[in-house]
C-alpha cells in the first residue's frame, strides 16, 4: 500500500514542477511577457493549487488506514468484551455451587485473570475514545479511585502489603487515565522493592504520596528517569516507557509530579493536585 503510495507522490511531484518550470520558461523565452506581476500572480495561484493537490493525496490514503484501523479496533473490542462477561458470570455461578476448597482458589485465579482482562479491555477502550474525540473530564473521590486501583492489584502483588492512609479529596480530572497513571506508578515501586513487600500510600491536602523502600535512585538516574525508553536497571523487565507516559499525562492535566529518592533508602512519588 505505502510502496504505490510514494510512488504516486513521486510522480505527481515531479509532473508539478516540470509543469512549473515548462509555464515559466513559456512566458519568459517565448512570450517574453513584460508584466512580470501578472506572471507571479499565475505562478502564485498554480502553486497554491498543486499544493493542495499535494496534500490532499498525500493525506487521503492515511485517513482512510487510520478510519480502518479504528473501526477494526472497535469490533474487536466488542467482540472481546461479551466473552470476557460471560466468563465472570459463569464464574460467580460456579462459586454460588461449589465447596470445594481447592477448585474455589481456582475459580479465584480465574476470576482475577478475567478482571484483569477486562480491565485491559476499559483502557483500549479509553485509548480509542481519546483518538477520536476529546479527553473528557469528571468529578470524583480521588481516595476511592486509589483504593479501587490497590484492591485491583493486590491480587496481582498478593506478596506485597499496601498501606493506605487516605484524606476524603474530590478533583476534577481523567478518572480512566489516572487510575492508569496510578497503576503504572505503583507497578514501579512493586518492581523495585526486591528486599521489600511494603509500599505506602498517602493522600492529604490533594497530595499523593506512593513511597517504596526498596533500591532508590541516585541523581543521575532522576535526572533521566522521564527519557523515553531508559531504565535504571537493565535487568527489570519492560520497555523503560512508563514514567514518560506518567510524565505527558501530568504535564496535560496540570498534575505536579515530582520525586524523592536515595539509594538503597526508596523513593517517594508525588502528585499534586489543583484544589476545586
Amino acid at each position: 500500500m505505502f510502496r504505490n503510495f510514494y510512488i504516486y507522490i513521486f510522480i505527481y511531484y515531479f509532473l508539478t514542477v516540470c509543469t512549473f518550470l515548462g509555464t515559466l520558461y513559456y512566458f519568459l523565452v517565448i512570450v517574453k511577457i513584460e508584466d512580470i506581476s501578472f506572471l507571479i500572480l499565475v505562478l502564485f495561484c498554480f502553486i497554491l493549487l498543486c499544493s493542495y493537490m499535494i496534500a490532499k493525496l498525500s493525506l487521503n490514503p492515511m485517513q482512510e488506514y487510520v478510519k480502518n484501523l479504528q473501526d477494526l479496533s472497535k469490533e474487536t473490542l466488542h467482540e472481546l468484551n461479551l466473552p470476557v462477561s460471560t466468563i465472570i458470570t459463569n464464574i460467580n455461578m460456579i462459586k454460588k455451587n461449589s465447596f470445594d476448597a481447592k477448585n474455589l482458589k481456582r475459580v479465584d485465579r480465574i476470576q482475577t485473570a478475567c478482571y484483569m482482562l477486562q480491565d485491559r479491555y476499559n483502557e483500549l477502550d479509553y485509548m480509542i475514545k481519546t483518538q477520536t474525540q476529546k479527553k473528557t473530564k469528571e468529578s470524583f473521590e480521588l481516595n476511592q479511585l486509589i483504593q479501587d486501583r490497590v484492591k485491583f492489584l493486590q491480587p496481582i502483588y498478593s506478596h506485597m502489603k499496601f498501606n493506605l492512609d487516605l484524606e476524603k479529596t474530590k478533583i476534577i480530572n481523567d478518572k480512566i487515565g489516572l487510575g492508569k497513571i496510578i497503576d503504572n506508578i505503583i507497578d514501579n515501586a512493586v518492581k523495585y522493592s526486591q528486599n521489600s513487600t511494603k509500599i505506602d500510600i498517602k493522600l492529604t491536602n490533594h497530595i499523593l504520596y506512593i513511597q517504596d523502600y526498596g533500591r532508590g535512585m541516585n541523581e543521575i538516574e532522576l535526572i533521566n528517569i522521564f527519557d523515553s525508553y531508559y531504565q535504571s536497571d537493565n535487568n527489570m523487565k519492560g520497555f523503560g516507557i512508563g514514567l514518560s507516559m506518567v510524565k505527558r499525562f501530568c504535564d496535560t492535566q496540570d498534575i505536579l509530579l515530582s520525586f524523592k529518592s536515595k539509594p538503597e533508602i526508596g523513593t517517594t512519588v508525588l502528585l499534586k493536585f489543583k484544589e476545586n
